[in-house]
């Protein structure tokens, strides 16, 4: 009798002993996840070169503000051969896509951002615009 409580006992010890390895190792597992949640949590940072300004600020946008871009009003297209490119002489007329009146494209960079109409100020040719492309235009023009 007295060599199966022994072995009861250590049936007990050993099981005591596994479920606490077992304890400490979902203790450490949950450590573990806790560090990985918390690395993954927090956005990653980036140095301002500004001297510290919060992101957001006008300091952004000044960045920028000098950067040159090509602005181009572009009163119409078409597409002609080099053939008749070459026969082109002073005095020539190319038919454009535009109909007489119709808004002329404001491209910046090559992309669209508004349309307007020619105004002529002191001798020189400017454009007032009539219609701003709104963000949400510009992308949906590009997926067609």
């Amino acid at each position: 009798m007295a060599e199966e409580d022994t072995n009861t006992a250590e049936e007990q010890i050993s099981e005591d002993d596994w479920a606490a390895a077992m304890q400490e190792q979902a203790d450490v597992d949950a450590v573990a996840a806790s560090k990985e949640a918390a690395a993954l949590a927090q956005p990653v940072a980036f140095q301002n070169f500004d001297g510290g300004a919060k992101p957001g600020s006008m300091n952004d946008y000044e960045l920028i503000l000098d950067i040159p871009v090509q602005l181009t009003v572009e009163l119409g297209r078409t597409r002609i051969s080099i053939r008749n490119l070459l026969q082109l002489a002073h005095g020539s007329v190319v038919e454009l896509d535009a109909l007489a009146g119709e808004p002329m494209d404001v491209l910046v960079n090559g992309t669209l951002i508004a349309q307007g109409e020619v105004v002529v100020v002191n001798d020189k040719f400017g454009i007032r615009l009539t219609d701003i492309i709104t963000p949400s235009e510009r992308v949906r023009k590009l997926r067609t």
